[in-house]
């Protein structure tokens, strides 16, 4: 399979980028704020929404980005 030399370097970069420490403590952040605003939105469908949603898309870009990666 033949993976566009502008896609390679993005998925090369943003794996690197990813795999830092510093961004596992940005989503942990993430994750603590929306916790923590819980109460404020009454633990709200809406609330719950946005969670899933972000975590959903997240994971299915990461997930093209590590078969590019493996096949590059």
């Amino acid at each position: 399979m033949f993976a566009a030399p502008g896609y390679s370097g993005f998925a090369k970069a943003t794996s690197r980028f990813c795999g830092r420490p510093r961004t596992f403590v940005l989503a942990l952040g993430v994750i603590a704020i929306w916790i923590i605003t819980g109460p404020l939105f009454a633990f709200s469908d809406t609330w719950q929404l946005v969670i899933n949603t972000g975590t959903t898309i997240v994971t299915f870009l990461m997930v093209f980005l590590k078969i590019g990666r493996a096949h590059v």
